[in-house]
C-alpha cells in the first residue's frame, strides 16, 4: 500500500446534509481516510495510490457531491 494524502479547499463550508456524503465516501475502495477541517472548509484525503489515481479521488468526491476546488495543472 502506498498511502498518499490530498488537502483541497471547498468551495463552500459544508452543511449537515454534507456531512452523510463524507461518511459514504469511505465505502470506496481504496479510500483510506477523508478528515474536513474543524472550519469545515477544507477537506484531506489520505487514500491507497496502487489502488486510485489522484483524478479517480476526485472523481469519487465529486460523485458524493463534496464541492473540491481542483487546481489546474500548470
Amino acid at each position: 500500500m502506498t498511502k498518499v494524502t490530498l488537502s483541497y479547499n471547498l468551495l463552500r463550508p459544508l452543511g449537515a446534509g454534507d456531512l452523510d456524503a463524507v461518511a459514504r465516501v469511505h465505502a470506496t475502495y481504496g479510500m483510506a481516510r477523508v478528515q474536513l477541517a474543524p472550519t469545515l472548509d477544507r477537506i484531506t484525503v489520505d487514500y491507497d495510490a496502487s489502488r486510485l489515481m489522484k483524478k479517480d479521488v476526485e472523481a469519487v468526491l465529486a460523485r458524493h457531491g463534496i464541492p473540491i476546488q481542483i487546481s489546474a495543472a500548470v
